[in-house]
């Protein structure tokens, strides 16, 4: 729960021990053999999220309007159409068996489609996962929305890569831009792929 009272801005959470995450890293390295019951709890899940009243905006417009030039090549939006949201839907936060769903400082109004996105975009090392991303949120994710939050996952990722982070993922993430976006960003491309191709060879 978030308040503001005068100055102050309250943040308060309650904490529950779980069971160990899907995976121990945000991004997936193998399927971890969830069922049908399992998306459709997550589905579920994010569903009964969106309905609830957010207050903080998660991503601002002027983050966006940064990193869609420099690392998708293309202007960014905009309007952006957001919803509540968990903010940080990746594989660490997340458990199987009960499904839970876990690290909540992030949440927020997030960009429509954003969350399934994030979770789509730390699934690429396994196919079968990310298609199974796709196809279990296609209903949000191929709206003209769900594509912005689609795009918004993917600069994220691309800005850590950038950083030093997930560098396996960079022709993958690379790849999956240009097919949403018809533009291959130069800039980004030399940069991220010159930095793949090292961690290939280390």
């Amino acid at each position: 729960m978030d308040w503001t009272e005068a100055s102050w801005f309250y943040q308060a959470d309650v904490f529950d021990l779980v069971g160990p995450a899907v995976s121990s890293t945000p991004d997936l390295r193998g399927d971890p053999g969830l069922d049908d019951c399992w998306w459709t709890g997550i589905r579920s899940a994010l569903a009964g999220v969106a309905e609830a009243p957010g207050a903080k905006i998660t991503l601002r417009q002027a983050w966006v309007e940064e990193v869609f030039p420099k690392y998708l090549g293309v202007p960014a939006p905009a309007e952006i159409k957001r919803v509540a949201g968990h903010g940080d839907l990746q594989w660490a936060n997340l458990t199987a068996w009960p499904l839970k769903i876990l690290d909540w400082e992030r949440w927020g109004l997030v960009p429509v489609g954003y969350d399934p996105a994030v979770l789509w975009v730390n699934s690429l090392l396994v196919p079968a996962v990310a298609d199974r991303v796709r196809m279990e949120f296609s209903e949000v994710l191929e709206t003209p929305a769900g594509r912005v939050g689609q795009l918004i996952a993917l600069a994220e990722m691309l800005q850590a890569v950038d950083r030093g982070h997930y560098s396996e993922l960079a022709p993958r993430l690379l790849s999956c831009a240009r097919e949403l976006t018809g533009v291959s960003p130069p800039a980004a491309d030399q940069r991220l792929s010159g930095q793949s191709g090292q961690s290939g060879s280390e």
